[in-house]
């Protein structure tokens, strides 16, 4: 089987040309080609399918092969694709997902994908829609205690569900320790995406991200937009401006504007073209 391997701040993926390929256990086969000792190495796979709906279709895989909603640096990495392999010739493409149709503007430079911003719609705040078992219209600043200690976390769905803890300094935290703690705490019935945030100003951050199913990745898109409504909810930053995200494998732009939608800018950078028995 063909893949092609392409990174967006670092969050890394195989992603599959379904309407060439056919990839029969996608659960499985993620879990093989995730593998960074015995695979190809990823944080999961990203199918690029035909759809009904829109343009095209993206079906992703944590790498432990549970099914993801949505992958907010996945969708730029799809729009490359299709762009760059002339699938399209569009410079605004939509993409079907698990959370919606997504809408995305790509930038080009000598024919090819650079960069693309992601309409990633309006967040999801009520506590039992993100989801949370927190009977409120908004889980901002709520008490949380993971292994004895308390925390004060904000929750955020951007199509899959965040919970945002903001802290004094990202790069001491025992993310291994915690993160699963979080993933897997009784209050999240789905499991958690948990985002460990430092702010700069009004206008940066610093973030670690635990991704439920794939451990810490160096970069989540859901997750810096998720972080950013939070931070703008928690009184850190404004809304109606473009907020700079620092990540471990990069930067993200984000905008969470007045019309209610959160818009997000990165790069989308391709690896390699490779091949593999599934």
């Amino acid at each position: 089987m063909k893949f092609t391997k392409m990174q967006g701040a670092g969050n890394d993926y195989i992603y599959v040309n379904c309407f060439k390929e056919t990839v029969k256990d996608p659960e499985k086969f993620s879990i093989k080609v995730s593998d960074r000792h015995f695979g190809i190495g990823s944080d999961g796979l990203i199918m690029i399918c035909p759809s009904e709906v829109a343009d095209f279709k993206m079906d992703m895989y944590n790498a432990d092969g549970s099914r993801g909603k949505m992958c907010g640096n996945g969708t730029r990495c799809v729009a490359k694709y299709v762009y760059d392999n002339k699938m399209t010739d569009k410079e605004e493409i939509s993409l079907e997902t698990l959370s919606g149709i997504k809408y995305i503007k790509v930038t080009v430079e000598d024919e090819k994908v650079v960069a693309a911003t992601v309409n990633m719609g309006s967040p999801i705040l009520k506590g039992k829609e993100i989801p949370t078992k927190f009977d409120l219209d908004k889980v901002v600043r709520q008490k949380l205690t993971i292994d004895k200690k308390d925390y004060e976390i904000t929750c955020v769905s951007m199509g899959n569900p965040h919970c945002i803890v903001f802290v004094d300094d990202v790069k001491s935290l025992e993310l291994e320790k915690i993160g699963p703690l979080f993933e897997n705490n009784e209050m999240f019935p789905e499991r958690i995406n948990t985002e460990f945030v430092h702010i700069i100003s009004e206008n940066e951050f610093d973030m670690r991200v635990w991704e439920r199913g794939s451990g810490e990745t160096l970069a989540c898109g859901t997750g810096a937009c998720a972080s950013t409504v939070a931070a703008i909810l928690n009184g850190y930053c404004q809304s109606d401006r473009e907020i700079k995200v620092n990540l471990i494998g990069g930067t993200l732009y984000v905008n969470w504007t007045k019309d209610g939608d959160v818009y997000m800018t990165g790069p989308a950078e391709k690896i390699c073209d490779g091949e593999i028995e599934e």
